[in-house]
């Protein structure tokens, strides 16, 4: 009777302990640590980070998606961050942060039903919303997006043109309300801050949103347009466009292409 107890008990305790382990999978763990497997989704993520250099809360956040971009390389994960301004009164003007951005966050506040900003905050595929540093959750929706079917719905072209990148788009959708997003991204920064709340920290950053343009588009709407580059010497581009809905922030495509 006892050598039949050990066995049942042994088998429950091997149930618990598979149960236990298929319980603890996590999507983010899986995008973010296994790279591979998510190459052959068919979807897409575009992530944007809302930050600002005078958050304390904010280098998790960009350390969260530095980490998402250096794990993957599935070039359908976009990630864009929008450095806000709001916090520059607090003692340390960010030199990345812009009012449109800001306003850009505004904008996600009346589509997701949000009654106040905040930072740090993290918006994927303009549909869901998460605190920036929060993995687990980023890396569902991640993978969520991934996994979803996707047309290719954007096409997007660059030529080097003195101070200003020069692009063809063409884009391939039926929707009224649509417009075309396009944002120059500088690849990677570093700042020494030496006011406000994070006084003395050297802060890294990736995929800064330096330049926004808003385009209107129409199905089958090919077009050039134009992207400044700033007056900071600053190198290593690539230009980020995506398809979004005006009516509620869904975004239906995305496409990026390398400027050097």
């Amino acid at each position: 009777m006892n050598i039949v107890m050990k066995s049942i008990n042994l088998l429950v305790l091997a149930v618990v302990v598979v149960a236990a382990a298929a319980f603890s999978f996590s999507p983010a763990a899986d995008v973010i640590k296994n790279p591979g497997r998510a190459d052959d989704a068919r979807g897409f993520a575009v992530v944007e980070l809302f930050t600002s250099e005078g958050c304390s809360s904010c280098p998790p956040a960009d350390a969260l998606v530095e980490k998402i971009q250096r794990e993957n390389n599935n070039d359908q994960i976009y990630i864009l961050a929008f450095h806000v301004d709001y916090w520059d009164h607090q003692g340390w003007k960010d030199r990345f942060g812009d009012p449109e951005f800001s306003n850009r966050q505004r904008q996600y506040a009346e589509w997701l039903n949000l009654g106040t900003l905040y930072t740090p905050q993290v918006v994927v595929n303009g549909a869901t919303e998460y605190v920036g540093s929060d993995e687990s959750r980023i890396g569902r929706a991640i993978a969520n997006g991934l996994a979803q079917s996707a047309a290719n719905v954007l096409t997007l072209k660059g030529t080097l043109a003195d101070k200003r990148v020069d692009i063809v788009y063409q884009v391939s959708v039926s929707k009224k309300d649509t417009e075309l997003v396009l944002a120059l991204v500088q690849k990677s920064a570093l700042s020494k801050v030496k006011a406000g709340e994070n006084m003395g920290r050297s802060l890294a950053h990736i995929q800064i949103v330096r330049g926004l343009l808003r385009v209107p588009v129409a199905r089958n709407d090919q077009q050039n347009v134009s992207l400044n580059f700033p007056d900071d010497g600053a190198n290593g581009w690539e230009v980020i466009g995506f398809v979004q809905q005006k009516s509620d922030g869904h975004i239906l495509g995305a496409a990026r292409f390398d400027v050097n």
